[in-house]
């Protein structure tokens, strides 16, 4: 039967929360659906061969008549990055500000979906009506250029979401968070407000972008004498201008390295956010051009990331680029939780070399802490809040945030991925859940790896693998030839000739009371060798390889 949500505004996250990553939620409001940000996540490292994680949109393909399109908050990955994928199997127009649109057309480019999608650019301020919604897009400031929150009128109230943001005064280009309309919308009444909950737990305010570029001058000025190389996000516009401008300031070529890094500058470049010094940006390959001192190279691999420009050179495989001893490396950026030991990897290899390494104090978060969002609160005055982006700790963090501020315990709501909350002025409450969950993408397959083939390949992983061949007379079952066994990841099969050769002892013993039985089920027998061999693999080593047989027949 269907539930009667008549009058009332649904919000349906499909991702984003319990993690950082993968942000999608859905707003529903009788026969419209508009979906704000469509984000991956990063694999976990249980996901062997795993490239990256996507949102499971069933919710939104089972209403598909209802939806009206993709409305995004700025363009990091765990906001824009599943965009391609669901827009093979949702073709929606996507709604967005001049930056942002600018890095999609890039991603979605790649995957031939230039033509077939819809796309409006909206500036800050404007408004756009999706069916029974209009949406207002405000200025906020973030780790990366036009990022907004979003105004999100509908009958039954209005909903402010701040997507990531941080209040910085002084940017490093463009204009400071638009306070104003926050406090406008306040006056005018707010339904829900959801806020950003990644530095819940931080005390005071988040440092401006413009404190990293006096960090970069410090840093210039006091190694004249060596190469600097700066690993940073590839998005973080900002911080790549204050590195050119210190370059600029002290007579240094910049030369970009890594894929993602060159799309977003020249993207950034092309469309007017970035200003760089004629002459400045070089070739990788005009670098031996210039003395070591005179060069600056901005690179990929801040999180450790095994394939990005940095631990490429940390590993010494970098065709174009060889770390030197007295090169001096920064790493401005913070790792991302979880990447802490890939971090760890690359700074140690970098430092084996011979290389200054600089971690600290040349990174702000882009990301508001405590008292930005209790400026925020206080000025959007939600009637409830709902604590977005972030692990379960920092949605709880921000709630507490809320409740200190005077908003009733019973109007907070920490939601789960799935969680569909119906409100409106007169009440608000959980009233069902959906199907969400993760898809895998490993290569070109999408989905099509699950919890099985994961659970085989750690299995794989841990334990390696036994292949027990054997040859049988069709009709007879008489043994022809084996068995012979093959093994992977197991044991250094040379040095273990003696294991082997009492693994391929104990097979022949199965197989020859099944055999005896006249068992004429092969698959009977496939089984009993595996429990044989799992058996006498245990007794001998106390490990569980995976035990495969494989039974070919040959009609004589």
């Amino acid at each position: 039967m269907k539930k009667d949500y008549k009058g009332k505004l649904r919000i349906i996250p499909l991702g984003g929360l319990e993690q950082i990553g993968m942000n999608i939620t859905a707003f529903e409001y009788e026969d419209s659906i508009v979906v704000v940000d469509c984000g991956l996540a990063f694999p976990e490292d249980d996901m062997l061969g795993i490239d990256l994680v996507i949102p499971d949109v069933t919710y939104l393909k089972d209403n598909a008549d209802k939806v009206k399109g993709f409305v995004i908050t700025h363009g990091h990955e765990d906001h824009i990055g599943a965009l391609p994928y669901i827009l093979k199997e949702l073709n929606l127009p996507i709604y967005t500000t001049k930056l942002t649109m600018g890095i999609i057309e890039n991603k979605i480019k790649e995957h031939n979906l230039l033509r077939s999608t819809r796309r409006k650019v909206v500036r800050h301020g404007q408004s756009i009506n999706l069916g029974q919604f209009r949406i207002e897009f405000i200025k906020t400031n973030h780790s990366i250029q036009d990022a907004s929150a979003l105004a999100i009128y509908s009958p039954a109230g209005i909903v402010v979401h701040t997507g990531d943001f941080k209040v910085d005064y002084t940017p490093v280009f463009g204009d400071a968070i638009d306070l104003q309309r926050f406090a406008e919308l306040g006056k005018k009444g707010v339904l829900a407000l959801m806020s950003d909950s990644t530095n819940a737990e931080r005390n005071g305010f988040t440092q401006s972008e413009r404190t990293v570029g006096i960090t970069f001058d410090h840093i210039f000025a006091e190694h004249q004498n060596t190469r600097i190389i700066i690993a940073t996000f590839a998005s973080n516009v900002d911080r790549v201008q204050q590195i050119i401008n210190s370059a600029y300031k002290y007579g240094r070529k910049v030369v970009v390295e890594g894929r993602s890094m060159v799309n977003i500058i020249s993207t950034a470049s092309e469309l007017g956010y970035l200003d760089v010094p004629e002459n400045t940006l070089i070739e990788i390959d005009e670098m031996r051009n210039y003395p070591p001192e005179k060069m600056v190279l901005i690179t990929t691999g801040s999180q450790g990331e095994s394939m990005a420009a940095l631990s490429r050179m940390a590993a010494d495989v970098h065709r174009k680029v060889t770390i030197q001893p007295n090169d001096t490396i920064i790493f401005s950026s913070n790792p991302i939780p979880g990447n802490e030991k890939s971090v760890s990897r690359v700074i140690n290899e970098l430092s084996a070399k011979g290389a200054n390494v600089i971690f600290q104090d040349a990174h702000v978060s882009g990301h508001a802490c405590q008292e930005e969002l209790k400026l925020i609160y206080s000025l959007v005055k939600p009637k409830y809040a709902i604590p977005i982006h972030g692990e379960y700790r920092h949605l709880k963090a921000n709630s507490e945030i809320a409740k200190n501020l005077g908003i009733p315990k019973e109007n907070i709501f920490i939601l789960q991925s799935g969680d569909v909350i119906a409100l409106d002025n007169e009440s608000a409450k959980i009233v069902d859940k959906v199907h969400t969950g993760a898809i895998l993408v490993d290569g070109l397959g999408v989905g099509d790896v699950g919890n099985i083939v994961l659970r085989d390949r750690q299995h794989l992983a841990e334990d390696g693998i036994i292949i027990v061949v054997l040859t049988l007379e069709k009709g007879t079952s008489r043994l022809l030839a084996g068995p012979d066994i093959v093994s992977r990841g197991f044991v250094y099969v040379r040095e273990s000739e003696g294991l082997m050769e009492e693994a391929r002892q104990a097979v022949s013993e199965s197989l020859s009371k099944c055999l005896s039985s006249r068992y004429a089920d092969w698959n009977k027998i496939k089984l009993s060798i595996r429990d044989a061999m799992n058996d006498f693999i245990w007794k001998k080593t106390k490990r569980r390889p995976m035990v495969i047989p494989i039974i070919m027949d040959v009609d004589i």
